[in-house]
């Protein structure tokens, strides 16, 4: 909320202690011996009992604010918040010093531990753009539940981010000109598409995440989406095949839940939650941090963006901030695929200005970026309070920004246009990227600890696949379903008998219980014909699961192929890609690159 709506003088931020200080151009923190609170600012409560526009004195020009309920003192007389004693209550009163002793503590300096517990409160502003500003929060949760806007999620996603699994969340920018200043950008009458949409997938052990761009302008099948109406009925709006991304939003009435359909139809992937910003995000934003240090290998004059700036680097903020995110006629070949990648330029760069002790150390920044995140934001019904995005933004924070990889889907022109203006997914490369995310592959090299555990594991599933084989007619296999589609084990099974030589197999029908993965189990004596048959269907070493073997029909000691959920078809690979291929485009967040 602004000064206006709450009533306050405009020289004091919305937490009641922390007041400007003109001569430094801060805010400061400034408390009375007498007022025993909490050194983490509040909403803001009217009292009678304060100074104020009507109570003989205007707050414009004070450099402290006194505590509520107590006698105005100056500033010298104010204790640094450091020193109060966090085993006082709120409303108790406070000590008297001891005769000969000072009525102030000595101003301690932060300890490493303080100052770690410090940064893993505000690692949600680290994390990424939007969704890092809700970490800030944690300064002042009641005030800013009020900034929330918040929608249903029609049951298009997971049902919200669980802090021991993977994280996936879809930001979404729309194009919509809402709020003032905004009337000479996007199209008057757009209903609000999806213009820039990025997939971030965080991993279970938070060691490395992919932000994966969307383009707008790729043809996609926009499923059936149901959605909740003003009076509380469903409505389903009725999808739409071989069209633009970017009306997944807004066309039809449709909501922020049909694009997270969408984008589950497109890459398999579904979103945990998502979070919605126009315009104003990247104004308020970037204005509240300070600006963000950009650079330019060419000069730009973009009459349509009103982006004008020379060669090299700049720090930009509010309508140039924006003007240069929205630019494409200026850079790369002036398409849409071009401005991805300078808008991936700059939220790296907005990463590294969020992630800075010139930002973590700045209360007033911090309280800045809590404001204007959460009324940037239209969020789903999972993260509709403070709290919720601040587990979010904790478990964001714990990245290393050298380990986020922005990359696009991968695309090619449209083959049934004669003029290139859209785009279709690239069939080579597409899959592979889809599935890295799926299986929680990271893009980068991650040397963490963590990591090293992972990759302990990873090394010892590869092992199992390494040794000799027996030939195709020895491998002796029932095929059982569990999980896979209605007559997958069937069709495995005639696959293997006529196409491999596997001719010592047999359907076991249905497994007793469902499994989410393929797995072959076999006994020891039997890993050479384990290791054949993995390699005739493109099992990972992970689906081996050294055990016991079974009787088949004939009595004889026979090997277990249980069809899991993952299961794609006879003759299609599970082993999942642990690389890149080279001609996706990828880039981290940790360097800094010049738009051209």
């Amino acid at each position: 909320m602004d000064a206006q709506g709450r009533g306050r003088a405009d020289n004091i931020d919305p937490a009641d202690q922390w007041v400007l200080n003109p001569d430094t151009g801060e805010y400061e923190l400034r408390l009375t011996p007498s007022a025993p609170q909490s050194a983490v600012p509040g909403p803001r409560r009217s009292d009678s009992g304060r100074t104020g526009a009507g109570g003989g004195g205007s707050a414009r020009g004070r450099t402290a604010a006194p505590g509520r309920g107590s006698p105005s003192s100056s500033a010298e007389e104010t204790p640094d918040p450091e020193a109060l004693s966090p085993r006082r209550r709120r409303g108790t009163p406070a000590e008297e010093p001891a005769a000969n002793r000072r009525g102030r503590r000595p101003v301690k300096k932060k300890s490493k531990a303080k100052a770690k517990k410090i940064l893993l409160w505000t690692g949600g502003i680290m994390a990424f753009v939007l969704v890092g500003t809700a970490g800030a929060a944690y300064l002042y949760l009641e005030h800013l539940n009020d900034n929330i806007t918040s929608v249903s999620d029609d049951g298009a996603s997971t049902g919200g981010f669980s802090k021991d699994k993977a994280i996936n969340l879809l930001v979404i920018g729309t194009d919509k000109r809402t709020g003032s200043g905004n009337e000479g950008y996007g199209d008057s009458g757009s209903v609000g598409h999806a213009d820039t949409t990025i997939l971030l997938h965080v991993s279970k052990d938070r060691t490395n995440a992919t932000a994966l761009s969307i383009p707008r302008d790729l043809i996609v099948d926009v499923p059936d989406c149901q959605t909740k109406q003003e009076d509380g009925s469903t409505k389903v709006i009725k999808g739409t095949d071989n069209v633009r991304f970017n009306t997944s939003l807004g066309q039809y009435n449709r909501t922020p839940s049909c694009t997270v359909r969408t984008v589950t139809e497109l890459t398999g992937i579904q979103a945990d939650n998502f979070m919605v910003a126009d315009f104003n995000a990247v104004k308020t934003l970037t204005t509240a941090v300070g600006g963000v240090e950009v650079c330019l290998a060419k000069d730009i004059d973009d009459e349509d963006s009103h982006l004008k700036l020379s060669k090299g680097t700049h720090t930009i903020e509010g309508e140039q901030a924006l003007a240069f995110v929205r630019t494409r006629h200026s850079v790369g070949f002036g398409g849409d695929l071009s401005r991805i990648e300078l808008q991936q330029q700059f939220l790296s760069a907005l990463m590294r200005k969020l992630k800075s002790n010139d930002t973590l150390t700045s209360p007033t920044k911090m309280i800045k970026l809590a404001e204007a995140g959460t009324k940037a934001l239209t969020v789903d019904s999972q993260l509709d309070t403070i709290d919720k995005l601040k587990d979010l933004g904790l478990e964001l924070g714990k990245l290393n920004v050298k380990n986020l990889t922005f990359t696009t889907v991968p695309v090619v022109d449209n083959p049934a246009e004669k003029v290139a203006a859209t785009v279709v997914v690239n069939a080579s490369t597409a899959p592979t990227v889809f599935q890295m995310i799926k299986d929680d592959v990271s893009f980068t090299e991650v040397k963490e600890q963590a990591a090293a555990s992972k990759n302990a594991a990873a090394a010892a599933a590869a092992a199992r696949l390494k040794g000799t084989r027996s030939g195709a007619s020895a491998v002796r296999v029932q095929v059982m379903n569990g999980g896979a589609p209605a007559g997958s084990a069937q069709e495995t099974l005639n696959w293997l008998q006529n196409d491999e030589g596997v001719t010592k197999s047999e359907n076991a029908g249905n497994a007793p219980a469902a499994l989410s993965k393929t797995t072959l189990e076999y006994a020891p004596d039997q890993a050479d014909q384990a290791r054949e048959l993995a390699a005739i269907m493109g099992l990972p070493g992970t689906a081996l699961k050294p055990g016991k073997s079974v009787e088949n029909s004939q009595g004889l000691p026979t090997m277990t192929l249980t069809l899991g959920k993952d299961f794609k078809g006879a003759g299609v690979s599970l082993t999942a890609p642990t690389t890149v291929p080279d001609t996706v485009q990828k880039s981290t967040a940790d360097k800094v690159e010049c738009a051209k």
